[in-house]
C-alpha cells in the first residue's frame, strides 16, 4: 500500500516540524508539504492534491478555515482535518460546513493524531471526544416549531445575514440601529436554540 500524503498547515514552527517529524517516524504516511500560513499553502496544495490536509484554524493572515474553502473546490478528493486548539461551538460547526471531515484538538496524543488521519483517510469522521459530543447534542436539539416565534423583522435580519452583509450593512438597510440589529440577533439566538450567526443562518436555510 502506498503511503497516505499528507501536507500540513500550522504557523508555529515546533508544532510543524513536530507534525512533519511524526509522519515520517510512520511509513502509512508521507509528508509532501508543510506550511507556516494559508497564502503559502494554497497553491502548493492545489498542485499536489494530498490525500490529507492537516489544518490549523488561527493562521496569520486568512485563517484556516478560509484557506479550506480555497482549496477544497479544486481539491475534491483531498481531506481535510482541522488542527487546532479551540473547542467552542463556533469554530467547529464553521469548518465543518466549510468542508472538513475531521476535528482533533492540538492536545490529543501522538498516537491519537496519526490514527485519525489513517480513520479519515480510511472514511471516517475523526474528531477529539469532547468536539464529536457537541456534534451528537447539536444532531438531538429539536428544530421542529422554533420558528413559529421568529417575526418578519428578525426573518428580515437572517435573510440579510445569509447574503453575507455585516451589522452595520443590515442596519443601514433597515433604517435601525447597529445596537437594534444586534438585540435583534439575541432574540433570535434564544428562540432558535443556536448560540452565533453560522448555525442561525444553517438552520434558517434548511427551513
Amino acid at each position: 500500500m502506498n503511503p497516505i500524503k499528507v501536507s500540513v498547515v500550522e504557523d508555529i514552527p515546533e508544532l510543524r516540524n513536530g507534525l512533519v517529524s511524526l509522519l515520517e517516524w510512520d511509513d502509512r504516511f508521507e509528508a509532501v508539504s508543510s506550511h507556516s500560513d494559508a497564502e503559502s499553502a494554497i497553491g502548493h496544495i492545489i498542485a499536489m492534491e494530498p490525500d490529507i490536509v492537516v489544518m490549523d484554524i488561527n493562521l496569520p493572515g486568512m485563517n484556516g478555515i478560509e484557506c479550506l474553502k480555497k482549496i477544497k473546490k479544486d481539491c475534491p478528493h483531498t481531506q481535510f482535518i482541522m488542527f487546532t486548539i479551540y473547542e467552542d461551538d463556533e469554530h467547529l460547526f464553521d469548518a465543518l460546513e466549510a468542508g472538513a471531515s475531521g476535528y482533533v484538538l492540538k492536545k490529543a496524543s501522538q498516537q491519537k493524531i496519526l490514527d485519525s488521519l489513517e480513520e479519515l483517510y480510511n472514511g471516517g469522521a475523526p474528531m477529539s471526544t469532547s468536539i464529536a459530543r457537541k456534534v451528537i447534542n447539536r444532531l438531538k436539539k429539536p428544530e421542529t416549531n422554533d420558528f413559529l416565534n421568529i417575526t418578519e423583522r428578525e426573518k428580515e435580519i437572517l435573510t440579510l445575514l445569509g447574503k453575507g452583509l455585516l451589522y452595520k450593512e443590515i442596519a443601514e438597510q433597515l433604517h435601525i440601529t447597529t445596537g437594534t440589529v444586534k438585540q435583534h440577533l439575541h432574540k433570535i439566538y434564544e428562540k432558535l436554540h443556536v448560540q452565533n450567526r453560522t448555525e442561525a443562518i444553517l438552520k434558517f436555510n434548511r427551513q
